[in-house]
């Protein structure tokens, strides 16, 4: 037998070995559960409120903390509170009693993170709020811990079972802190009214970023949008859609409204029906094009290409022609 083949784990380990996964995904769930029961108590719904309530109207940003894997957890919740409209920033335990206390003005509140409520490296970052007048917020299992009495605003979390087998390793605590916080600021960017077009502000980059390019940012205009009139001939639409390159040109009327479109795809049956190319290309368009407007998604564009099976869209403005996307535009795009 291979040496490698001497390492595969007997089919009876690996059904254990599955069993524990699927028994710690059981309690990190019934964890989130409890959590959610928590909602649905007046006190701790009214407590989340008032949370709510100062976080919407701090002048300055929300300073996240906490130490160890509630640390952890405090860096994530600062980014998903930033990327959604909640000025946030992370403050390590361990650098503010060094000169990262400076960072905390009187406009900001302090969000502290701690299962226990009795981390000694939170310390300095209390007593700072207390000097100061920081309002202090709060997220803990403790009601009796220091964290918890020092708040201003305390969340209470449940006390949940660890995945750990010895209850050593913060798992289920670590998961439900994470989903507040998740919950947390989406409920703050709903009260917002924070938009896709905001979002996309914040994410110009990647696919996210792409997904929410809007047409208008893809789009040929002007001069590189091909057009002609209704009663131009095919010869002169042939020579506008080689002109532009993009596989069709628009039909618009006197006013410069989107009537018709004429593609590769309606040449190649005009030619194989021997039509003669002095014709009227208004013979031979789709007549009423699908067209979108500039504000209209790219995604949404390239859905409408896939559902369609065309490759060219035309855009309007209250029926004018202003401009035309490709697929080949989008998909470079990373639109997808």
């Amino acid at each position: 037998m291979s040496t490698s083949a001497s390492k595969i784990v007997p089919f009876g380990s690996g059904g254990r070995i599955v069993e524990t996964a699927c028994r710690s995904l059981s309690i990190a769930a019934t964890g989130l559960n409890e959590l959610e029961a928590r909602f649905g108590q007046r006190e701790f719904a009214a407590t989340f409120l008032r949370l709510v309530g100062v976080l919407m109207q701090v002048r300055g940003r929300v300073i996240v903390t906490g130490i160890g894997k509630s640390g952890i957890v405090a860096r994530k919740m600062t980014a998903t509170l930033t990327s959604t409209g909640t000025p946030a920033i992370f403050l390590h335990p361990a650098d503010a009693g060094h000169g990262d206390l400076g960072m905390v003005t009187p406009d900001d509140v302090v969000l502290m993170l701690s299962h226990s409520g009795e981390s000694t490296e939170l310390g300095p970052i209390i007593q700072y709020c207390k000097r100061f007048a920081i309002p202090l917020l709060a997220m803990t299992a403790q009601a009796q811990s220091t964290v918890a009495q020092a708040a201003d605003i305390c969340i209470l979390m449940p006390e949940v079972q660890e995945a750990c087998p010895n209850a050593l390793a913060p798992t289920t605590s670590t998961t439900v802190q994470m989903a507040f916080g998740d919950a947390l600021a989406i409920s703050l960017m709903e009260m917002r009214g924070f938009s896709a077009d905001d979002f996309h502000k914040f994410h110009p980059n990647g696919r996210l970023g792409a997904q929410l390019l809007k047409v208008r940012e893809l789009m040929s205009k002007g001069g590189d949008v091909p057009q002609v009139r209704q009663d131009a001939s095919l010869l002169d639409a042939t020579i506008e859609m080689t002109r532009a390159r993009l596989g069709g040109t628009a039909i618009t009327d006197n006013e410069g409204r989107l009537i018709g479109a004429f593609t590769d795809g309606d040449l190649r049956r005009a030619v194989t029906a021997k039509q003669n190319l002095t014709e009227p290309v208004g013979r031979f368009m789709t007549v009423t094009p699908h067209a979108i407007t500039p504000d209209d998604l790219a995604h949404e564009a390239l859905h409408v290409m896939h559902e369609r099976n065309i490759m060219l869209l035309f855009v309007c403005e209250k029926g004018r022609l202003v401009g035309a996307v490709h697929m080949h535009d989008l998909l470079h795009a990373g639109v997808a």
